[in-house]
């Protein structure tokens, strides 16, 4: 006969002693569980000890996520939380270095359980941690050159408790000092800094500032982009990322003022060539945390261009007339001074009427008129200027070709330039921001100082050429710019490294490989429409459907990774859930790095019951996209959010990885 739903059965150690197979009744009260422990092995004051996993991570058992106890489980009897934190607490401010040391490591490891956190927050842990960095690092510097490297790890010991307390989001960020963020950033600052050191310090820079108004404004009085530069220029790659991340939280939430000025300060220290030096093109494989970060970098590069995509041309305004007279000129007058012009004043008017319509402009008596839509407004005439300006010679070619063709067979540049620039900021999603969990960077817009200009450079000659292909009239203008954006999102999914690598793959994408293609992907679509298909569907529709549902099962009980989502980016962090084989059991738990392959059940230390499961939510109905959060908001991440509802007030949150995950998931 199987035992009751309620008990659970355990091996139970304590030092010094042999481990206990006890039966648990889940029932019953933890407290009289643990007195029940102590009393066979001879314990006073039960309410000294609590029960805790006894694998890696060390996690206390409480009340709340008792019932994820599953058979076999073994659990050490220890001190209370309370206890311990109280410990520890005295022990850190011990006047033996080589006790501190110990008790600061044992802190930097229980901290990440968040019963710990909270009993030691209580005794007012943090200010105490905090107060230890401020005034022991002189302290720790001068005992450094007299080698003493345990000062090294007791100072690393000190952050990464830190960092592992807040991660908790119990304290508020804008709590801490001016000397604290000073300290903090000093690390930064100092070059040949231990590594351990550095890393958690730029995590606390990067939290400051993605979680406080007023710490922004205070790290960024403390860190320039120069001082994080050479970070960039070293061989490890979690400190590149690391570095990475606090220029992206600088760039994310500074006003909307200062973000320009940012921008130009990040390429007169050529941050891009760096990066594409020092980590896109270094002899190593890209992580998927940078891979995150820099994709980040790239959408806050881009936005950049929102303001001047959503600026309408002033037709009164004569220094924004004057682009597009410049436009003209180098068409047409690339010889000659606007000036010298001879003749009336309306043989000069009926001349630039002529030559605004071989420009293509639609409004050829005042074209001005052409970029008072939003987007793309003024972006798409800055783009034309650039290409007429850096590659004059295709773009007098591509403007006289056009003239001279008859009427129905030109390809209008002003209104291809303006709807192009519009196309390629929706590909680029320009104005949207980043996703929490994409890492779709693209190494090519990372190898020119005015990538996006270059972009749309290669993509106005693209269109050119396709509109020639396609033998286009001014009726299929709709169509070629369906086909463009076809060919340019098929080439970006081959994640060209340079532009020039970009143009090789739009090359081979011509109209009539696109028909190709389309016609290809018609056929497959086709047979499966067909009558026979369709009566057959039909009549194996419910093994169909059951095979589905196998293969879905199947997938869950293999397991899927999942970013760790905290009140900070927490770095290289996952989570891995699974189903179990006989299907009843979700097992669940942390990991350090994402994981090759499956991950076993014994080494997922949680586990929920499917029976327990009282609703699953997707979207913004989820718990965790109820938050606050700049990085939440986006329509991307909503689509992956779903979340897991069981007991009262208890959830699980999940972001899947991409879209084909979420959809085999729920």
């Amino acid at each position: 006969m199987p035992p009751p739903a309620d008990i659970v059965k355990v091996a139970i150690e304590w030092p010094g002693a042999y481990p206990k197979l006890m039966e648990i009744d889940q029932k019953k009260p933890l407290s009289a569980i643990i007195k029940e422990v102590c009393d066979g092995w001879s314990l006073a004051n039960h309410e000294y000890f609590a029960l805790q996993h006894a694998d890696s991570s060390n996690f206390y058992i409480t009340e709340k996520n008792r019932n994820e106890i599953k058979n076999g489980t073994i659990l050490r009897l220890t001190t209370s939380p309370a206890q311990n934190a109280q410990q520890l607490h005295e022990r850190i401010q011990s006047s033996s270095m080589d006790a501190k040391l110990e008790a600061l490591k044992d802190l930097a490891s229980l901290s990440r359980d968040v019963t710990f956190a909270q009993e030691f927050i209580n005794l007012d842990g943090i200010s105490l941690l905090t107060q230890m960095v401020e005034s022991g690092t002189e302290r720790y510097q001068k005992l450094q050159k007299i080698m003493k490297p345990c000062f090294g790890d007791m100072l690393s010991f000190t952050l990464t408790a830190f960092v592992e307390l807040m991660d908790h989001g119990i304290v508020s960020w804008d709590t801490f000092s001016v000397a604290f963020i000073k300290k903090i950033a000093s690390f930064v600052n100092k070059s040949g800094m231990d590594i351990s050191i550095l890393q958690r310090s730029l995590a606390i820079l990067e939290s400051m500032v993605l979680n406080s108004h007023d710490l922004y404004q205070k790290v960024a009085q403390e860190i320039t982009i120069g001082q994080l530069i050479p970070h960039l220029q070293g061989t490890d790659q979690e400190i590149q990322t690391y570095t990475i991340a606090v220029i992206n939280a600088l760039f994310l939430k500074a006003p909307d003022e200062r973000r320009q000025e940012m921008a130009n300060i990040l390429a007169q220290k050529q941050l891009r060539s760096i990066i594409l030096t020092h980590v896109i093109r270094a002899q190593r494989a890209i992580n998927n945390e940078m891979a995150h970060q820099l994709y980040v970098l790239q959408v806050l590069t881009f936005n950049l261009l929102e303001d001047r995509m959503m600026t309408k041309m002033d037709p009164q305004d004569q220094a924004q007339r004057d682009i597009i007279f410049e436009l003209r000129r180098i068409a047409f007058d690339a010889e000659s001074e606007p000036n010298n012009s001879s003749g009336s004043m309306e043989k000069r008017k009926s001349m630039y009427t002529r030559d605004y319509k071989k420009l293509g402009f639609i409004n050829h008596v005042n074209p001005a008129m052409d970029f008072t839509q939003t987007p793309p407004g003024m972006l798409a005439l800055d783009n034309m200027l650039y290409f007429a300006k850096h590659h004059q010679d295709s773009y007098i070619r591509i403007v006289l070709e056009n003239s001279s063709r008859e009427d129905k067979h030109e390809c209008p540049f002003g209104r291809s330039s303006i709807e192009l620039t519009k196309m390629l900021c929706e590909i680029l999603k320009v104005g949207e921001l980043p996703s929490e969990t994409c890492n779709d960077f693209h190494p090519m817009f990372f190898t020119h100082d005015r990538s996006f200009e270059e972009f749309f450079c290669i993509c106005i000659q693209l269109l050119n050429k396709t509109w020639k292909e396609m033998r286009a009239t001014s009726e299929d203008f709709n169509k070629v710019m369906q086909v463009v954006k076809e060919q340019v999102m098929r080439a970006l999914t081959t994640k060209p490294s340079s532009l020039d690598q970009f143009k090789c793959k739009l090359q081979n994408l011509s109209y009539t490989e696109i028909l190709k293609i389309r016609q290809s992907e018609r056929m497959n679509q086709e047979d499966f429409q067909s009558r026979p298909i369709l009566e057959l569907k039909e009549k194996i529709q419910p093994e169909i459907l059951e095979l589905i549902k196998q293969q879905r099962l199947n997938r869950l009980v293999e397991g899927t990774c999942f970013r760790k989502l905290n009140c900070r980016r927490r770095q290289d962090k996952f989570w891995y859930c699974r189903l179990s084989p006989n299907h009843k059991v979700l097992h669940y738990g942390d990991l350090e790095e994402s994981p090759q392959g499956e991950v076993p059940h014994d080494s997922l230390q949680d586990k929920l019951p499917v029976a327990d499961i009282k609703a699953v939510v997707t979207g913004k109905d989820c718990p965790h996209m109820k938050e606050k959060g700049a990085l939440k908001q986006n329509k991307e991440v909503l689509e992956l959010a779903f979340s897991i509802l069981y007991d009262s007030n208890c959830q699980l949150n999940f972001i899947a990885p991409d879209k084909h995950e979420e959809t085999l998931l729920i």
